[in-house]
């Protein structure tokens, strides 16, 4: 009787409303289970789980289009790109620490954008659109840096593309796929080589590409492992504040680059992004002076320690807990991570706060001569695949759902009009 129930894949869809291959990319976010109907031939879907997500789309059955309005705008957005629980994370339920062993940064893109295991298509940047970024990139000032570049590219491959506006789940991963690829290209090298001769060719993984844009060390297997593995982990923490400004931008259907733009404005800030850049110099001026006059200074001037603490953490970041393992097949890594180490048990003394993600970045940075915005940048790169992985749910959601709803506190109406004159 239990399988009699089961809806059908076009049931479904009608249910909620969405075609057939939207149904298929629930399944593959977390959001709906499916199990195949007799023969095996078809996939088969419980009909309460589906009137659940309906509930979660539309809002209370009988509410009306403003009672949706106000559940979803003060109720929570749901998502099924990342888990945080028990000091852990997981990428739809599988741990990233495991996909950064097995699989590059571009594999694991793309089975978050399409659910597909097998390996994707290169990452390309298309040649109008990397002509272009390159050419606003030369244009700005001199003391532009590596982030301002991504901002421009975005807005200059944007341009390049008359088809930004399609958002069909398929041509949005083929976007996202070109755009990370035209950030990573379009970063002047530091190694004194040419740009490629040929816009939009591929010159190996997008780790190894964006290598020599940040540093002029020459790469090594250690290395470049280190950096794929810091794009793998960085790809998506939850509802951080970059990809809720994210999730607004697709809400009101604004194309992937709009999207990637909105975000970009929210990592700017030193409590997100920027912050490993304020470990990179605690890490360098450690190594010249020493943890304890450091620590000392910081905590004198009422700051805090950058790179120290989690607040979605009790005890460790994995993100950093893994890197940390990674550098250490880095011999010129060495003297750093004691640096970070010393910095550490320094600060345990009154406060017992473990090493996050940041402080690893600023190792990772530090120790091949990279510059302190490097890490901000490794992080724009890797989580502009979250980004698009939040924008492809939200595109299926019903349109200018992410509303936050205001309390007005100012005077009670009618106020006099002020003067201007």
């Amino acid at each position: 009787m239990a399988d009699q129930r089961r809806l059908t894949t076009r049931q479904v869809a009608a249910r909620l409303g969405v075609k057939p291959e939207t149904v298929y990319a629930y399944v593959s976010r977390g959001l709906l289970g499916s199990r195949r109907g007799p023969g095996g031939r078809a996939s088969t879907f419980d009909p309460d789980e589906v009137e659940r997500l309906a509930h979660r789309r539309r809002g209370r059955p009988g509410g009306g289009p403003a009672a949706a309005r106000e559940q979803d705008a003060a109720g929570p957005v749901y998502s099924g790109v990342t888990l945080i629980e028990d000091d852990r994370y997981y990428y739809r339920g599988v741990d990233p620490i495991e996909l950064a062993r097995r699989a590059s940064f571009e594999e694991v893109a793309w089975w978050l954008w399409t659910a597909d295991q097998r390996p994707g298509p290169p990452f390309a940047a298309p040649p109008d659109g990397l002509s272009a970024a390159r050419a606003v990139g030369d244009a700005l000032p001199a003391q532009a840096g590596l982030v301002d570049r991504l901002r421009v590219a975005a807005v200059a491959a944007a341009a390049a593309d008359p088809v930004r506006f399609d958002l069909r789940p398929r041509t949005v991963a083929a976007t996202a796929r070109g755009l990370i690829a035209t950030f990573v290209d379009a970063l002047p090298r530091r190694d004194g080589a040419p740009p490629s001769t040929q816009s939009g060719a591929v010159e190996g993984s997008i780790a190894a590409r964006l290598w020599p844009r940040l540093t002029a060390r020459p790469a090594d297997p250690h290395t470049v492992t280190a950096l794929d593995t810091a794009l793998v982990l960085l790809i998506d923490h939850g509802l951080a504040a970059s990809t809720v400004t994210a999730r607004a931008a697709a809400s009101a259907r604004a194309h992937p680059y709009a999207v990637v733009s909105a975000a970009l404005g929210a990592v700017e800030g030193p409590l997100h992004g920027a912050a490993s850049g304020l470990a990179h110099r605690m890490l360098a001026d450690v190594l010249e002076r020493g943890a304890g006059p450091v620590v000392a200074e910081h905590l004198r001037a009422g700051r805090r320690l950058p790179g120290l603490g989690h607040r979605l953490y009790r005890t460790t970041d994995p993100r950093a807990q893994v890197l940390f393992e990674r550098l250490a097949a880095v011999p010129e890594a060495a003297p750093v991570l004691a640096a970070a180490h010393a910095v550490t048990e320094t600060a345990a003394t009154h406060l017992p706060l473990p090493a996050n993600v940041d402080l690893a970045l600023a190792t990772l940075s530090v120790a091949t001569e990279m510059p302190p915005e490097a890490g901000e940048t490794i992080f724009a790169v890797a989580r502009t695949a979250g980004w698009i992985a939040h924008a492809l749910e939200e595109y299926e959601e019903r349109a200018l759902r992410v509303r936050v709803t205001g309390r007005y506190e100012g005077p009670p109406p009618p106020v006099p009009p002020p003067s201007l004159r």
